[in-house]
Order: C-alpha cells, then sequence, then structure tokens
C-alpha cells in the first residue's frame, strides 16, 4: 500500500503531459480516452457529493446552466455555492443534506472519461451502494479526517472488496477541519491500513483532501506542502485498469436466436470476458455439444475479433440446439456447471432470508429457481469476524449455500466477475433481495444404488447419495457430516466417507502454525522446484510441518501412467490436489511444483483447500530463459521434433489472472524469494502460534 500514486520526481512521460480541463482537450481526444468507472463510499458526512461536485466544478466539466441552477438552489437556502447539490437530485436529499439513490454523472478529460456513481452513505440504504458499486472499477472512499473510520465506512469497504474493485482511493476529506496536520492523516492511514490487510485489496492509495476549499482534488493544495503525491483528478486519469479485464476466459451468454431468412439462424448476447474470432472450436454449455465459430458479427457486419464488452451475434457450423441462458465457451476452457455452489450473499430485503423459500436467481442471462439452505455464518462489518446465525437479515453480509433447479455456468467471483456474481429476486413482489458473489462449487459424490444404509428411523435405505453437510436417503437423512473440502469428486463402490480422526484445528493448535498450500506453477525451467525445495528448507528449520509434491516425482509412481494430453495433465493435478488436501487436512504446510498449465485445474483446487489457506505462486521467467536453462533437456527435444507436448511451445499455457504472489526467478535468487514468500506467510498469521479461526 503507498500514500502517493506519483513519485515525487515524475517520469518523463508524465512531466510532459500535465492533467489539463476538460475544455482545453483537442476536439475528439476525449471520446477516444478510455473509461474508469468509480463510485463513491463512506459513512454519512464524510462529503462524497461535495467532493464530486468540486471535481466536476474544478475540471469545467459543468455546463452553464447547470451552474445556474446550482448557485439559485444555493440562493433558496440561504448558502453560499453548496456543490453537493450537483448530485442531490432529489427533493428528499436536498431538504435533508444527505444522499439517498445512486447519482450518475458523466465527464471526460484529455486523458480519460469518467462515469461516476454517488451513492449514499446512511445504512438503510446500503442496497443502493452495493447497485452503484456493482460495476466500478475503482471505489473512491472518503473518511472523515476527525472521525477516521466509521462502522458504515468499514461495511462499504468490506462491499467493495467483495465486490472485486481492485483499486482504493482513500480521501481523507476535511483537512481544512484539523489545519491541514500531516499527524491527522497519517493516524487515518494507519487506521485504514490496519483494517484492509483483512480485505481482498492489493491498490490502496491515500490523498489528503479538502472538498468544501478544493484542497488536492484538481490542483495541488499549497496548505499541505508536506504532502508529495498526486491530486486525486491525476490519480484518477492515471490509475491502470487495463489489466483488470479478462480476455482469456472466453464466455458468451446466449440472450436470444436471431433468425433471417431459412438459412441463418444467429446467436446474440454481449461477450461476458475473453474474446472470440471465427474458426474457433467452442462448446454450448450446459448441453456440452461441441462446434466451431463460423462466423462473429455485429450490426455493422462482420468482426474480425469480438472481445469483453462487446455486443455481437455468433452463426455456429452445426445445427445445434442452443437458446437464452446457455453459455458458449472455448471447448479446452469451460467453467463450472453445477446446481450447488458456496457464495457471499448481501442481503438487500427488510424481511430476511427465509431457508426453506424459492427465490429466482438470476444469473447472466438465466433465470431459475433458487433456494439457500444453509447460512455459514455472517459476517460483523466492524472487526470482519464470523457469527454463528441461522439466517441473514436486512444489510447482513454472509456466507451462503446456494441451490438451484436448474444447472448454471459459473466461475468463482475472484476469477471472473460476470459468470461469478447473481441476484435474487422475491418470486412474488419482483423486489430485489440478494446480490451474490459465487466463491466456490459446492461437489457430491456419486449415487451408489447398490449399497444399503440404515436411515434415521432404523430402517433400511436400498438407496443413498452422500452431498456436502450430510447424506440424503430415499426414507430419510443420515446425520452424516460430509463437508465439501472433504468430499472426493467420486467415491468407489462400497465405500463412506468417514470423518477425520484428528481435526486439522487440533493438529495446528499442536504444530504451532497453520496448514495451509503454496501451490507453485510456471513452465517448465522457470524455477519452481528449486524455490519450493528453498522454502521448505526455511520452513522446516522455523520447527514447521512440511510436505513437498513435485511433479516429476508424482510421476514417478502416483501418476506414473498418465501421459501429457491436455485430459491426462487435468487428471495429473486432480490426483495432486487431493493428495495436497490430505496432507492440509492433517496440519500440514503443503508445497505443490507443477506446471499445472490449466487455470481451472488450479482453481479447483484451491475451492478444495479454502481461498485464504491457499497460495497461488507465480514463478514467471521469461520462455527463452527457460529454454537457456532446460534442465531436463525437454526444449532441446522440442526443438529437434522429439516432443510435441511441451507447455509454452506445443501446448497452451494459462497463467494466473490474479496470483497471490508473483516470484521472478530471473531477478532474485530463490533464497530471496524464499524469504518475501515467508514474510507474506508470517503477514498473514500462517506461521504465528496464535492459530485465527
Amino acid at each position: 500500500m503507498s500514500t502517493t500514486s506519483e513519485p515525487t520526481t515524475p517520469p518523463e512521460a508524465v512531466r510532459q503531459v500535465q492533467p489539463r480541463r476538460a475544455a482545453e482537450a483537442p476536439a475528439g481526444l476525449a471520446a477516444a480516452a478510455d473509461l474508469l468507472r468509480f463510485s463513491t463510499a463512506g459513512s454519512v458526512d464524510d462529503g462524497k457529493s461535495t467532493l464530486i461536485g468540486r471535481l466536476l466544478y474544478d475540471s469545467q466539466s459543468i455546463f452553464e446552466d447547470q451552474l445556474r441552477a446550482l448557485e439559485e438552489a444555493s440562493q433558496r437556502r440561504g448558502e453560499e455555492r453548496n456543490l453537493a447539490l450537483l448530485t442531490d437530485g432529489l427533493r428528499a436529499e436536498r431538504e435533508q443534506n444527505i444522499t439517498i439513490d445512486v447519482a450518475y454523472r458523466y465527464f471526460a478529460t484529455a486523458r480519460r472519461k469518467f462515469i461516476i456513481a454517488d451513492t449514499p452513505g446512511h445504512t438503510q440504504y446500503t442496497r443502493n451502494m452495493v447497485t452503484g458499486a456493482s460495476n466500478a472499477d475503482l471505489a473512491l472512499i472518503l473518511l472523515d479526517a476527525r472521525k477516521g473510520m466509521l462502522t458504515q465506512s468499514k461495511r462499504h469497504a468490506f462491499i467493495s472488496s467483495l465486490l472485486g474493485i481492485r483499486h482504493f482511493l482513500i480521501a481523507v476529506n476535511k483537512m481544512d477541519l484539523v489545519d491541514y496536520g500531516e499527524g491527522v492523516f497519517q493516524a487515518v492511514v494507519e487506521e485504514f491500513t490496519a483494517f484492509a490487510r483483512k480485505l481482498e485489496v492489493r491498490d490502496v492509495v491515500f490523498i489528503p483532501v479538502s472538498a468544501l476549499q478544493g484542497d488536492n482534488v484538481v490542483e495541488r493544495s499549497r496548505r499541505m506542502p508536506w504532502y508529495e503525491g498526486a491530486t486525486l483528478l491525476h490519480h484518477l486519469e492515471t490509475v491502470n485498469i487495463a489489466v483488470d479485464r479478462n480476455l482469456l476466459d472466453f464466455r458468451f451468454p446466449v440472450q436470444c436466436v436471431i433468425r433471417a431468412g431459412e438459412n441463418y439462424r444467429g446467436l446474440a448476447g454481449r461477450v461476458a470476458s475473453g474474446t472470440i474470432r471465427a474458426g474457433e472450436e467452442v462448446v454450448i454449455l450446459p448441453s456440452r455439444q461441441a462446434t466451431r465459430i463460423q462466423a462473429v458479427e455485429n450490426a455493422d457486419g462482420p468482426m474480425e475479433e469480438a472481445a469483453a464488452g462487446d455486443a455481437a451475434v455468433l452463426t455456429l457450423a452445426d445445427e445445434l440446439d442452443a437458446s437464452r441462458g446457455d453459455m458458449i465457451v472455448r471447448r479446452h476452457n469451460l467453467p463450472l456447471v453445477g446446481t450447488r455452489f458456496d457464495a457471499m450473499l448481501c442481503w438487500m430485503a427488510e424481511a430476511a432470508l427465509d431457508p426453506s423459500a424459492a427465490y429466482v436467481l438470476l444469473h447472466t442471462t438465466r433465470s431459475t429457481r433458487a433456494t439457500v439452505p444453509q447460512v455459514e455464518y455472517r459476517v460483523e462489518v466492524g472487526t470482519l469476524h464470523r457469527q454463528e446465525r441461522a439466517t441473514l437479515a436486512w444489510n447482513d453480509i454472509g456466507r451462503v449455500r446456494v441451490t438451484t433447479a436448474q444447472p448454471i455456468c459459473f466461475d468463482p467471483f475472484s476469477r471472473n466477475q460476470e459468470t461469478g456474481s447473481f441476484i435474487l429476486v422475491d418470486p412474488f413482489t419482483n423486489a430485489t433481495v440478494a446480490a451474490g458473489m459465487i466463491r466456490s462449487e459446492l461437489r457430491e459424490l456419486v449415487d451408489t444404488p447398490h449399497l444399503a444404509r440404515v436411515a434415521p428411523d432404523g430402517r433400511s435405505a436400498p438407496w443413498l447419495r452422500l452431498a456436502a453437510g450430510g447424506a440424503r436417503s430415499a426414507q430419510g437423512v443420515c446425520k452424516l457430516p460430509v463437508p465439501a473440502a472433504e468430499a472426493p469428486v467420486a467415491a468407489s463402490p462400497n465405500t463412506v466417507w468417514a470423518p477425520w480422526n484428528i481435526g486439522r484445528e487440533e493438529r495446528e493448535a499442536r504444530n504451532g502454525h497453520r496448514a495451509g498450500v503454496v501451490w507453485f506453477t510456471g513452465l517448465s525451467g522457470s524455477g519452481k522446484s528449486t524455490l519450493a525445495r528453498t522454502l521448505e528448507r526455511r520452513l522446516f528449520e522455523l520447527g514447521c510441518q512440511t510436505v513437498l509434491l513435485d511433479g516429476d516425482q508424482l510421476r514417478q509412481g502416483l501418476c506414473a501412467g498418465l501421459g501429457f494430453s491436455p485430459a491426462d495433465r487435468s487428471e495429473n493435478i486432480r490426483r495432486a490436489g487431493e493428495a495436497a488436501r490430505l496432507s492440509f487436512e492433517h496440519g500440514a504446510l503443503v508445497l505443490c511444483a507443477f506446471v499445472s498449465p490449466f487455470r481451472r485445474d488450479r482453481d479447483r483446487v484451491r475451492a478444495w483447500i479454502g481461498a485464504e489457506r491457499f497460495l497461488e505462486v507465480l514463478v514467471d521467467c521469461g520462455l527463452e530463459e527457460c529454454r537457456r536453462r532446460d534442465p531436463k533437456g525437454l526444449y532441446a527435444a522440442a526443438s529437434a521434433g522429439e516432443l510435441a507436448e511441451l507447455t509454452g511451445l506445443g501446448q497452451a499455457y494459462e497463467p494466473p489472472l490474479a496470483p497471490d504472489w508473483v516470484a521472478r526467478s530471473e531477478q532474485g535468487t530463490p533464497e530471496e524469494l524464499a524469504r518475501g514468500l515467508l514474510d507474506w506467510m508470517r503477514a498473514r498469521g500462517w506461521l504465528g502460534a496464535r492459530l485465527l479461526s
């Protein structure tokens, strides 16, 4: 985290292109700039509307008639120019000096176009804040310099992180009321930084501002010479959001079928993520029919490529049954398909969640009935502690399990926000009652009709199906606890899962450290095994219980019969993941070094372990350097035509979209990289004696 977003001495490119007013931009330049969507967040009276008004006013983004209306409204209230009235458009908002509904404002500078969602701060309008922040690239969170973080500030920061917003801009407002004191600013920075360590956000920037006086909003403040960072507008203009887009996982939810003439049948929709071209092999889900894209078109005609966010019409090479709610994906890059998943839920309705009720779940273009049969815990937003609850009340945020009547095609929200989000609707009132973010699938065991089991009433049950949370028979429910993380992909006949004899928590307490899985992925020759072995030695010297799983070692025994086709590679990682899971449940820090080229295979292991206990490390090394090292002679064999399935040459490699750690093996020694990983593990409590729940 940083308190500045630009160096004291800016690089030459920045020094030559200083921020300019929108009115000064050359004609057509603003239209060509990229777009940043950001939302405001924070507690009541922190000054969100005033700050946005100041930003629009000082950047000369207000029309003359808007300015006249603003001054007239301010005069009627007996005030000087009240910039908050630019966004507070409802009569009730102006009467109470609060924001109720989400106010959207648009403006542009020479560098970028902006869409602002000014969201309310009152607790009762949290649902509106969720709506405004749901499509934001950046969260602009205001904190009153006099008050610091309040409960609603923490709530908004937590919700913003849940919604997958990767960039936080913390504006410490009302610095004019604390005499522009540096010590006050630093105290607020330290308070928020301590809270942000518990959130899944990596880019946090702090700027001291006075929305009322305009300090550090558009122009740098002369009253805070101790601050050497960027102004608020400069940071908004220069923050890099291009890397946030998922351009790898092609997902195309079908919105409707277009028939034009006897022989034309096109599937229309918007590309949720990834890119697509004519000629590529695809699969239609959930039916899993394979075909090829014949043409990609839009209203203007054929397209060379459709990318995330584009509206497009796809025509297929084969006559297949596909309609609204289906999803088109690449053949070797599939999402999860199922009827049960684990999610974080923001409950927005005044009536509490009813675990026995059926709701309508809207996910991409699919609509289906769904239930929320189990609430795992509620999050207390002030401390982020977990609290056991049977249901969720108004404005509660909690982790739940969801069951749908029809299968949906989804990815974890951390990987793909478009296919990892959903809303729940009351079927009787059509009111939106909740917004959800999918964490992982919930896995079930296969049916075993030849087994006989005893139901709760003592009768023999001729049919049994094991599922996460219990086993349901034809006559009743068998109280066999089968957590999702413990259930294998498919059980062998005549077997029953037995709970762990000694729980992981007991083993962690004795070991003095938390269990976890560190997964090293990268090209052959990148240095995965070397780094894993170095880290294991350091952990062992600290007294930790460790297990090292190396790709070559597993292929000497457990995976000896597998080849290197995509299917065999996936099976190799499935077996490795199961082995890692067993060692993890026995309290070990498990270090796994595998090429593991497919993102979905790694994400599946993450789902089994749990995101908070899974550290994905991308061992980043250029292909040419891997060729030069070539420790096993694989690249030489591939160049000689003796090896056709080498990842990076003959087969594709899918790097993590957002790895937990990047180890650049060309820029640091294994010892240096291992020390960095140890620091990461210490900071998150993995190596401390005090175990966190």
